[in-house]
């Protein structure tokens, strides 16, 4: 068994998810890329390995659909380090950035996890403060109620 998800690309462009048997689009490539799902795209014939290809194209739909990450300036640099010299320090620190920034959001997200469970316990105990609140009223009042009837009898 295979460390990815084998993506086959067509000669019509369309991909097959070989582990579940079935075709797929872009989107659904982007999709198991946020899963984080180790994923290979090779041409259906010859198996070359199209991954960086696919990848590329997904970044492309996404910097054509709404907000893009990065600006005109910014490709416009990045297409001047290749065949640089330091085209290889800049990809490796290229690539050091992008990770440090993936494990920053990712400790934000679990201390925002954890500062969201006791938000939804402490919400969850009021709630059940209220009722039982609501409910010693309701008792204090039927009492209230009935002591005025029988005082009237």
């Amino acid at each position: 068994m295979s460390d990815f998800r084998i993506i086959k690309k067509y000669p019509n462009r369309r991909l097959y998810d070989t582990e579940i048997s079935k075709y797929v689009t872009l989107n659904d490539v982007r999709q198991l890329i946020i899963d984080r799902e180790p994923v290979k795209v090779v041409a259906a014939k010859s198996r070359d390995d199209l991954t960086r290809s696919v990848l590329l194209q997904i970044i492309l739909e996404q910097e054509e659909e709404g907000e893009p990450i990065m600006s005109a300036e910014m490709l416009e640099q990045l297409i001047r380090f290749y065949g640089d010299p330091f085209q290889h320090n800049f990809a490796n620190y290229l690539e050091s950035s992008v990770k440090l920034i993936a494990e920053q959001r990712s400790k934000v997200r679990s201390k925002l996890e954890r500062v969201a469970d006791p938000f939804a316990m402490m919400t969850s105990l009021a709630n059940r403060n209220m009722d039982v609140f609501k409910e010693m009223q309701d008792g204090l009042f039927k009492k209230v109620v009935s002591s005025a009837e029988e005082k009237k009898k």
